[in-house]
């Protein structure tokens, strides 16, 4: 069986959620594979060599080397083409010096909207597979319009939770929302959000131009 090695430079230590939805998007392309995911933590790093995306870029491929490289930036209030604009200007000032295949990871408005889909996995996540609280999901459709999705994820694992108030201050949302992504199975219903879409097209897109993946 080949193998393929990935990093994903992402925005904050949260957006590590991605890697469980681009495992998925990368089996359903490469069934053949097996997958092997890093998160490139720079975080320790001294922020005069992290100041620009150009930087991190760079950085993540010296300390965490692979074959493709998943560049991650959330919309929030920009649009999609923008963020992607701003990835693709960072990649061409360095192209020189890298020699791996790059793809865009924009999620609008930010990571969690592709979390808040899954009635079942938001439940386990939150510790209470059994709970017959009814969730208030935002209809899939409506995502992408969603102003802070971050807000309504914490907001829906506290509920699902079933917690009282005094116990849902030693809840940890951060860890739950990771435990969101990695319960999830089956993205393929995000396939309706045009951020989701023109990631998987760039995603296949690469692997068709990039075949020794």
């Amino acid at each position: 069986m080949t193998e393929i090695s990935y990093t994903l430079l992402s925005d904050g230590s949260s957006d590590r959620a991605l890697i469980p939805i681009l495992n998925w998007l990368l089996q359903n392309h490469l069934s053949d594979c097996a997958i092997q995911p890093q998160w490139a933590d720079l975080r320790r790093l001294d922020k005069s060599l992290r100041n620009t995306l150009e930087k991190r870029i760079k950085l993540s491929l010296d300390l965490y080397p692979c074959k493709l490289l998943f560049i991650h930036r959330d919309a929030e209030r920009e649009t999609h083409e923008t963020r992607i604009n701003e990835i693709r200007t960072a990649v061409s000032q360095i192209a020189s010096s890298i020699s791996i295949p790059t793809v865009c990871v924009v999620p609008v408005r930010m990571t969690e909207a592709w979390l808040l889909f899954d009635d079942a996995a938001l439940r386990k996540a939150a510790s209470n597979p059994n709970g017959s609280i009814a969730l208030q999901i935002p209809d899939i459709r409506r995502l992408e319009h969603e102003s802070d999705p971050k807000n309504i994820l914490h907001g829906i694992l506290r509920q699902a939770s079933g917690l009282s108030s005094r116990r849902l201050k030693s809840f940890s949302v951060s860890d739950c929302t990771h435990r969101v992504s990695e319960l999830i199975n089956d993205f393929s219903p995000l396939r309706i959000l045009p951020a989701f879409a023109a990631l998987e097209v760039e995603l296949s897109d690469v692997l068709n131009r990039h075949p020794i993946l």
